[in-house]
């Protein structure tokens, strides 16, 4: 292990100005240091290129100057960009103010002046590019190389009120021509920890914390503009004016304590969700975006599984709060109605922060607005409730032990509904979740061992706990469940989940882990949570070897393989699995990604959407992805999967492309289009009632979906820049041998369905809908809706942002959305293209202006 470096900083008492030349007088008092090493691609050479840093210190600012030389300075990388997303050479520093060895307050910029910041928590498992803290730097491009100078306020860190301060430091370099990363406390490829490793800062004395006080009002205005509909009283005019406003705070209640506030906040500025298809049984996941939420996530973070991306299922899903109403009103003829999107969050507030005894805290209260649809019909008008009075409240504490070798925390969310109106009785009145976290480092982190446990506890009325239950995350009604048990009268549901893990995560080229997850049947975390199915015992087994130096052809390599096996709370074996993953880079900077994943015969339990478990045939994926040298102004990515099915007529095959290219220095263009083919011979349509049965009706599926989206980024200066994104969208599905489920767990595929004859089935294109003769004996027992569709998609958004000075900004927006679904269910592209084209857009032009106002 390398000996840990210290760097002793000096007090100024003359503030050195920020132009990113490092000649002003007050530089000459700090000792330039250069003892930096090179990570990547070599680990431990010599870096190509000299770099020199120094920090200074006065009682309200840490002062950062670093000389990056080089030797061709006509090769340094200029590339502009929006703050956080650093392209080209850049350099910068991170601060372990508390000296915990876990958090880190980074700060970095380019060689053109862009600036990027994030909190590092978790020793480096998490990084938080959210938080956009104030502070200044500049730099210049010079005959020897660039220069950076920053100046960091102190009411942007976190340290104790000691007189002489020790904090965690790290100087990071990155040449982009190269691909080569330098560290001035080199951190090893194997290292499970980051933060840990860091140098030590010394020197600064008789400093006092600082506490942040600020509030940021805004005003924003919008034009909505649409198609006018002479009989719709909500649309008659063809556009809308608004006017909003509200405020957002931000203030130290301690040193090492943050509250965030928002009142009446808005996220008109933010990117719009991507359009999709679900023909599963289970919710829609999205990522957040809303700066709010998102900035100080970390710490609100509970996710059963600890690692990995094997679920999603998450205490708090910050997408509940401010969502889409959740009661949508029936219409007589003639009536219209008008609704919020969302539900309009009345406030929001947010302690976060980490206490010198290594305690991390984390508590939301936020309250959304009871939301009501107006309903005319053109004489009169009535209104009537869509979402009820609602409030969402969540902490979350953790404390390190051991310097950092321990964690112990918990979590607990609580979610309460003012339930006023019948038609909401079908929503929870009280939804509560809880959760315990241990996990333990051992042999300097070469060893970890995690283990969480959830519960959830929901009440409401007997509709309310029913619809719960029937829900795809349950499904109790499932007529072959025999341990499960589908109780209207109850009023409440309390479940439990716990996962555990086992691995080895640093020092050598073979990483492993091991995972136990079990969720009860009746666990629930869909209120403030995510969660997609309950009654759940999975293992997964993860092994990983890896080549971290260059070799050969190759410049990094992986071999990745899993294995994993799921059950029910009834000890039935749902799937068997595995795959293998290979990932390298060569030694001409280009990506290659492959592998394959199986599943044997298994058995599912949403095919059939409430229906018994169908046993589904083994299926194999491969997939692969191209990318190539992603330092070159044309860039290109490209790959694809195929799903082959054991069975007839079933398959699945995407093929996608990125083509990025930066003319300029201050463009950025990306072109991405994919193409989907998906054909499903068991593909569920409905459910329909014969002779007191449940007939569960199927289709064989063709479908194609088409999206094409289009990035545009011009960056005129480090703070000014305007951004376009747009995707068309058109997914077209068909559906065809109507057959339904009569056996479904038979050992023969064939025997698992009956395919209905032309004799059984018949389409009424007057109704659109097939009648069906289920016994064969010429009268018709049930109807079943067409179901083919044709989804078109346009959505695009164009956003003008300028930080017109630290903290306070303008947004120019445009945004259109084009929507429409004519049922055809074919896919052409000539005459789909059209189609959405012709489609009225629904366009929204906004202003919003922000002012940061500091209360220190």
């Amino acid at each position: 292990m390398q000996a840990q470096k210290q760097y002793l900083s000096q007090k100024t008492d003359i503030e050195p100005q920020i132009d990113g030349l490092l000649n002003d007088q007050a530089w000459e008092k700090a000792q330039w240091i250069n003892e930096f090493t090179q990570r990547s691609p070599y680990e431990g050479n010599s870096p190509s290129q000299k770099t020199i840093f120094k920090i200074l210190y006065d009682d309200d600012f840490i002062y950062v100057g670093i000389r990056a030389f080089d030797d061709e300075p006509q090769k340094i990388e200029r590339q502009l960009s929006r703050r956080d997303n650093l392209q080209g050479d850049y350099a910068g520093i991170t601060f372990d103010s508390y000296n915990d060895k876990r958090t880190g307050f980074q700060f970095r910029i380019s060689a053109v002046g862009v600036k990027a910041d994030a909190v590092i928590s978790n020793d480096g498992s998490n990084t938080d590019r959210n938080w956009d803290p104030i502070w200044y730097g500049k730099t210049n491009i010079d005959d020897k190389g660039w220069t950076a100078e920053m100046k960091i306020p102190l009411t942007q860190l976190r340290f104790s009120n000691e007189e002489e301060q020790t904090w965690g430091v790290q100087l990071t370099r990155h040449i982009y021509r190269l691909e080569e990363e330098i560290q001035w406390q080199l951190i090893p490829k194997e290292a499970t920890g980051w933060v840990s490793e860091f140098g030590q800062l010394k020197g600064i004395k008789n400093i006092e914390p600082k506490k942040e006080a600020s509030l940021t009002p805004y005003a924003v205005s919008s034009l909505d503009q649409f198609q006018k509909e002479p009989d719709n009283p909500f649309k008659d005019k063809g556009y809308k004016l608004k006017l909003n406003g509200g405020v957002n705070g931000k203030f130290g209640i301690t040193n090492n304590l943050t509250l965030d506030m928002a009142i009446n906040p808005d996220f008109g500025q933010v990117e719009a969700d991507p359009s999709q298809v679900n023909l599963t049984a289970y919710e829609t996941f999205y990522s957040e975006k809303r700066p709010f939420f998102i900035e100080g996530s970390n710490i609100m973070n509970f996710r059963l599984m600890p690692m990995g991306n094997f679920m999603t299922d998450n205490l708090f899903y910050s997408r509940r709060i401010g969502g889409r109403p959740h009661y949508s009103p029936d219409l007589a003829d003639n009536e219209y109605s008008e609704s919020p999107q969302n539900t309009s969050i009345l406030g929001a507030l947010k302690l976060t922060g980490k206490t010198k005894d290594g305690w991390s805290v984390g508590i939301l209260e936020s309250v959304t607005q009871k939301e009501f649809a107006t309903i005319d019909n053109g004489t009169e008008g009535r209104l009537e409730n869509i979402e009820p009075l609602t409030n969402y409240f969540l902490s979350r504490v953790e404390r390190d032990f051991n310097e950092g070798n321990t964690m112990l925390g918990g979590m607990f969310t609580a979610t309460n509904r003012k339930i006023d109106a019948t038609q909401l009785e079908y929503l929870h009145t009280g939804a509560y979740t809880g959760g315990l976290n241990f996990k333990h480092f051992w042999q300097d982190k070469k060893y970890v061992f995690e283990a969480r446990s959830t519960y959830s506890h929901i009440v409401g009325s007997e509709e309310a706990i029913t619809q719960t239950q029937e829900s795809s995350t349950h499904y109790f009604q499932r007529p072959d469940a025999n341990h499960l048990h589908l109780d209207s009268t109850r009023n409440s549901l309390t479940g439990y989940g716990t996962s555990m893990m086992f691995a080895k995560m640093g020092k050598g080229n073979i990483k492993y882990a091991f995972f136990l997850n079990m969720k009860s049947p009746e666990l629930n975390m869909n209120d403030m949570g995510y969660q997609r199915e309950a009654d759940h015992i999975s293992e997964l087994f993860w092994i990983q070897y890896r080549i971290l130096e260059p070799i050969a052809m190759f410049r990094s390599f992986y071999f990745n393989v899993n294995q994993w096996e799921i059950h029910d709370f009834n000890g039935t074996r749902l799937t068997t699995g595995g795959n293998y993953g290979v990932g390298m880079q060569l030694k001409n900077y280009w990506y290659i990604n492959f592998g394959t994943s199986f599943n044997l015969e298994h058995l599912s339990k949403t095919a059939l959407f409430g229906g018994p478990y169908l046993k589904l045939p083994h299926n194999i994926n491969n997939w692969v992805s191209i990318s190539s040298d992603n330092r070159k102004k044309f860039r290109i990515s490209f790959g694809g999967s195929s799903n082959s099915v054991g069975s007839e007529k079933t398959d699945y095959y995407n093929t996608w492309m990125n083509l990025r290219y930066k003319p300029h220095e201050m463009i950025d263009l990306s072109l991405n289009p994919s193409i989907s083919f998906n054909n499903n011979n068991l593909q569920y349509v409905s459910q329909e009632s014969f002779n007191s049965e449940h007939v569960y009706i199927m289709g064989h599926l063709d479908q194609t979906t088409l999206r094409m989206s289009f990035r545009a980024n011009i960056s005129l200066t480090p703070n000014l820049s305007i951004q376009y994104w747009g995707q068309p969208f058109i997914s077209a599905g068909k559906y065809e041998e109507f057959k339904r489920i009569t056996d479904p767990r038979a050992n023969k595929y064939s025997d698992r369905f009956h395919a209905f004859s032309n004799n059984e089935i018949n389409y009424n294109s007057n109704n659109e809908a097939y009648a069906i003769d289920h016994n064969a004996d010429g009268t018709v027992d049930y109807n079943v809706d067409k179901p083919d569709f044709n989804i078109m998609d346009f959505i695009s958004n164009l956003v003008i942002r300028w930080e017109y000075t630290p903290g306070s900004t303008v947004y120019l927006v445009w945004t259109q959305n084009r929507s429409g679904n004519d049922g055809k269910g074919t896919f052409k592209f000539n005459d789909n293209t059209s189609d959405l084209f012709n489609i009225s857009p629904y366009n929204v032009f906004l202003i919003k202006a922000t002012y940061r106002f500091s209360l220190n």
